[in-house]
């Protein structure tokens, strides 16, 4: 999260005007990038603009986090056993890489370009989908570079018809963590690099992090995150996943998100999707409540297991599958008429996706632990939300149908 203000970085609106809008001053000190990158909870990976999260009011995201066997992490670690910091540059237009073209024989080069390129494809497409369901907004772009390599890009729609906030987030960074934060990150995975001479591990990490808050409480909320990370010396893995956060239980709707990601993952591996859908379910629990933030998705990290082409290919398809999970059950309902009732149960919703972000995020716990910037750290919560002192649904009613379906997990499929 950026928390130091000198440097230069131009502020780009790409709404359908070409328009190059305010130059801002700012050094970036990326602390708090890697625990979100490795958790998913991405945040723009840290690299929103002083000033302009609270004008635009954007959510980057909540995306798929690791298991909360790895909260350890959050809780413990401090700003020194993660470092990535550069000064940033004016970006009057994004180069055609962020990756640095030194990455050769001492990483993956073709495949840090191959997952860049597939990012940036999918941030466009996604975007331009999203503007054409929503009818009303569009999306701004933020880019900024740092002269050593690494960057990214911003895509924001505000006050939109459709959707009250809705960001879409590229991020390629470079830097290094301390062992002890590798380790706590990579505990499923095992394969450990060896530190470099100052104790510590070089790192890349390129990932497209997303969340989206409709306005209708017919709508679902939905966020997503699909990411590479790599150390020198060849340690490497993906994680991602897309997850679903309605107010109501609707079968239909809950049966074609849940086919879409079934669909994709069986093309892949049929083991696949009842193992990412149980991760998903175990991850977004609520404890304290007894019930999770929604109703599920799909959630995978360290996956390494297999030829990274064979992976990246996977993680592709899921990214082009963003928009056909989600964007169909958004054009059923946008238009649904809804009652005072039914929009104050979405804001006690909302309620349970703060308390989630606030308590168990370990992208969200690390920021608030290490000092980082607060208004970046909490952009991917909703604008409203509501708290009732023990709301109690009627028995029978749809509300308390909800409430069963995120204490115990049904199966969609």
């Amino acid at each position: 999260t950026i928390n130091q203000h000198s440097g230069s970085v131009r502020r780009l609106d790409h709404n359908n005007t070409g328009r190059t809008t305010a130059i801002m001053k700012i050094t970036a000190s990326f602390s708090l990038v890697v625990p979100a990158l490795l958790s998913g909870t991405a945040y723009g990976f840290g690299l929103s603009m002083p000033g302009q999260a609270q004008a635009l009011r954007l959510p980057t995201s909540a995306a798929a986090s690791v298991s909360a066997s790895n909260t350890r992490l959050a809780m413990s670690a401090v700003a020194d056993d993660v470092e990535a910091k550069k000064e940033i540059e004016e970006a009057d237009e994004m180069p055609e890489s962020l990756v640095r073209d030194e990455d050769g024989p001492d990483g993956n080069y073709p495949m840090r370009r191959k997952m860049e390129q597939m990012l940036r494809e999918a941030q466009i497409s996604i975007t331009e989908s999203i503007e054409k369901i929503d009818g009303g907004a569009t999306f701004h772009e933020d880019a900024w570079l740092r002269p050593d390599g690494g960057g990214g890009r911003s895509r924001v729609l505000a006050d939109g018809k459709v959707w009250e906030k809705a960001g879409v987030n590229l991020s390629v960074v470079y830097g290094s963590m301390a062992p002890q934060a590798l380790a706590a990150a990579t505990e499923r995975s095992g394969n450990r690099p060896e530190p470099g001479p100052d104790g510590k591990v070089p790192f890349f990490a390129a990932g497209l992090s997303c969340v989206m808050h409709p306005r209708n409480p017919l709508c679902p909320t939905m966020h997503f995150n699909y990411r590479y990370f790599e150390t020198d010396g060849g340690i490497w893995w993906f994680g991602g996943g897309q997850d679903i956060t309605p107010c109501y239980v609707n079968e239909d709707d809950m049966k074609h998100f849940h086919g879409s990601l079934k669909a994709v993952c069986d093309k892949h591996d049929p083991e696949y999707y009842p193992k990412f859908k149980k991760w998903a379910d175990d991850y977004f629990k609520i404890q304290h409540r007894g019930e999770t933030r929604g109703l599920g998705g799909i959630f995978f990290d360290d996956l390494d297991d297999r030829d990274p082409d064979e992976i990246f290919e996977f993680v592709k398809a899921l990214s082009n599958n963003v928009v056909d999970a989600y964007g169909p059950i958004i054009e059923k309902h946008k238009d649904d008429e809804f009652t005072q009732k039914q929009k104050e149960w979405q804001l006690m919703r909302r309620g349970r996706y703060v308390e989630f972000n606030l308590v168990y995020d370990r992208g969200t716990i690390f920021g608030l632990k290490t000092g980082g910037r607060i208004e970046s750290i909490l952009m991917s919560l909703p604008e409203t939300a509501r708290w009732e002192y023990d709301h109690q649904p009627v028995e029978g009613s749809p509300e308390a149908d909800f409430i069963d379906a995120t204490k115990n997990s049904r199966e969609w499929v």
